[in-house]
């Protein structure tokens, strides 16, 4: 049976029906589901049940799926496999997370806009999040359409900002939460990383803004100038006319392309109630620098 494809949004998102992710997808099954993943950006496969195994075998048809970074916790112990990032507010005890534990504080950080792995000097493809228990309320994630964001620029501010290069670190953002608990081993693994500003998907051709919460600076530029620069493009990206909400139901999977969107989770009662989810990423190919600009990238 072919897939069914149904737009959630009139720039990106779309839901996909007719396919069973805790079996095997096979080819033709899955050039359906690539070529609307390079349409929509952000694929919504409502009711599939799948186990940690299932989820990374699925996300491997779209690249090498990356071990979950650690960051600043040295203890071995994990709720669930190296190749899954658990992003829950429980922990291997099972138990809800005290309000002062490291990675309660870790996490409330994704509540700002953010690209997944853009830290990295190889950056993130994908990233694919299963909904396994979920709050009686709240607890959404908000997604923005970073082509659309584009797009709708002035012409004499896309030819600013093409060719832009910024800075990028995770403790950055997390810093701006109030939060800095991370080992010298953590941040000599993680050091701040060059992105471009501007990227050309090389599926579609289209340019899409390339934003994070872990955005530093603008390289070559004057810090105010450069932060209110990314404040400016952060604020336009994300207008109602370019952000999608996702209310999740159990079973959700949800897969976006962390090329051209940005996303947010969006508060609940973390303290009292249970939210599971199991994320898995997909590592790009190369540098985003090194792909777009290579003769900055050599320099």
């Amino acid at each position: 049976m072919a897939i069914s494809v149904t737009p959630l949004h009139p720039v990106f998102v779309a839901e996909v029906r007719g396919v069973d992710l805790t079996k095997s997808v096979d080819p033709a099954a899955f050039a359906d589901i690539e070529a609307a993943f390079h349409q929509y950006g952000i694929l919504v496969f409502p009711d599939q049940p799948v186990t940690d195994a299932q989820q990374v075998d699925f996300s491997a048809h779209f690249g090498p799926v990356i071990t979950a970074t650690r960051y600043h916790r040295d203890a071995p112990e994990r709720r669930v496999p190296d190749n899954i990032s658990d992003i829950s507010n429980i922990g291997p005890d099972g138990n809800l997370m005290a309000a002062d534990d490291d990675r309660r504080m870790h996490h409330k950080a994704n509540e700002l806009w953010h690209t997944d792995g853009t830290f990295k000097h190889v950056p993130a493809r994908c990233s694919l999040l299963s909904a396994r228990e979920l709050p009686q309320v709240d607890g959404d994630t908000e997604f923005a359409d970073m082509r659309a964001a584009y797009d709708a620029l002035p012409e004499d501010r896309k030819r600013e900002i093409d060719g832009l290069v910024v800075e990028h670190s995770i403790f950055h953002s997390r810093e701006q939460i109030g939060f800095s608990g991370y080992t010298e081993a953590a941040r000599a693994g993680l050091p701040p990383v060059n992105q471009v500003l501007v990227r050309t998907h090389p599926a579609t051709g289209r340019k899409a803004l390339y934003l994070a919460s872990h955005i530093t600076h603008v390289v070559g530029w004057p810090a105010e100038k450069g932060r209110r620069l990314i404040d400016e493009l952060t604020a336009h990206a994300t207008q109602p006319d370019f952000v999608y909400r996702h209310r999740w139901r159990a079973n959700d999977l949800v897969l976006w392309d962390n090329r051209c969107s940005m996303h947010r989770a969006r508060p609940y009662d973390d303290l009292r109630e249970r939210r599971v989810m199991h994320r898995t990423t997909v590592s790009d190919e190369i540098n985003s620098v090194e792909r777009e600009l290579p003769e900055r990238a050599a320099g």
